[in-house]
């Protein structure tokens, strides 16, 4: 009986010193998880697969013109009646907690006219636009590339990301555009012209001289046509506000630098209407001042092929001073942006505490 209850002691005294042990060892291993859950904040590496998420996007977008046929010859100078709406289709990468890679195409109309814009009762800069009477629209095709910086991180997974944050962003874009305008209902010399009424491309007709042939002492000599194919440069702010889990509605204001003057199809000086020899369109859509001014003002002026035209000294003819745009500034659109994003995928590990 005395043995049984020796075993007994010592049995329950081996059972209590490794309990005593494995408690130990719990609160030791709970006190280390808790330090770790307690300083977890996800995966620091920029590239680290939580942060990274695919979106699809559809956004509404009001383009505005800067150039050579705003109110004002200044680069800031635009018209907001000209503002015309755009669509567009992006795709973009999250790849860290502050970076996006996104790429998008974007099809809107520009357009500008001197007629509407311009103040007639200007004195300095008005009369002269509004006489030189020129307009035009450009249907825009812009296929573009841009990264964006976040001002705040999102640490944690797509779930959990801010619920809204500024941004910046750039990149490139090329564009195709071709600047078209309506054809007046008579040529220079009062006959009717069967394109009256219908929008006209102008790149073809060479409204500077690009398709003729200038003199060496033109203004304009050595003008070359101007591509429909062009390079910009993307930049601007945003700001982007979570909906729910997948949905992100962003806010953006951008600008489009161009490496171009020819967005509206003006940008040097008037050339002798001679140059563009019997092709009356080209002539009717170089020069337009005709259209509204009064008649009387008009004085008969021979060009160098040996006709002779009704132009309104200043106009249409060659010479230096006689300005059509200021090829010094290149055109400029703005593209205001609302978004509408959704998270198509991810890469999400959930976090292992060891």
């Amino acid at each position: 009986m005395r043995k049984s209850l020796y075993l007994i002691g010592t049995i329950l005294l081996i059972f209590l010193a490794s309990e005593s042990a494995l408690a130990q060892m719990n609160r030791k291993n709970i006190k280390r998880n808790n330090k770790k859950i307690s300083s977890y904040r996800g995966k620091k590496e920029w590239f680290s697969k939580e942060k990274r998420y695919n979106t699809l996007g559809i956004g509404l977008t009001a383009l505005n013109y800067y150039g050579d046929l705003a109110p004002k010859p200044t680069q800031f100078s635009t018209d907001i009646s000209f503002t015309r709406p755009a669509v567009s289709l992006n795709f973009s990468h999250r790849f860290g907690p502050r970076y996006t890679i996104a790429a998008a195409f974007m099809y809107g109309t520009l357009r500008g006219a001197d007629s509407e814009s311009a103040n007639s009762g200007d004195l300095n800069n008005g009369v002269y636009r509004y006489q030189r009477n020129l307009s035009f629209r450009n249907r825009i095709k812009e296929l573009s590339v841009v990264a964006s910086l976040d001002l705040f991180s999102n640490m944690a997974t797509y779930i959990s990301r801010v619920k809204w944050t500024p941004y910046v962003f750039m990149g490139v874009a090329g564009l195709l555009h071709n600047p078209q305008a309506l054809a007046p209902a008579t040529d220079l010399n009062g006959n009717p012209l069967p394109e009256a009424g219908t929008w006209v491309n102008l790149q073809s007709l060479g409204t500077e001289g690009q398709k003729g042939t200038l003199s060496e002492g033109d203004v304009n000599n050595g003008i070359k046509s101007y591509k429909k194919l062009q390079v910009a440069i993307p930049f601007g702010i945003g700001a982007r506000f979570r909906l729910n889990e997948v949905l992100d509605l962003s806010a953006e204001l951008g600008f489009r630098y161009l490496f171009t003057d020819y967005i509206d199809d003006v940008s040097q000086n008037y050339v002798d209407l001679g140059v563009f020899g019997d092709n009356e369109l080209a002539k009717a859509m170089s020069y337009r001042t005709n259209e509204i001014v009064d008649p009387n003002l008009l004085t008969p002026t021979q060009t160098r092929d040996g006709k002779t035209y009704n132009l309104l000294s200043g106009y249409g003819q060659e010479y230096i001073d006689n300005k059509r745009g200021n090829k010094n500034d290149k055109d400029t659109y703005m593209v205001t942006t609302i978004k509408l994003t959704y998270i198509l995928g991810k890469t999400f590990h959930r976090a292992k505490f060891r």
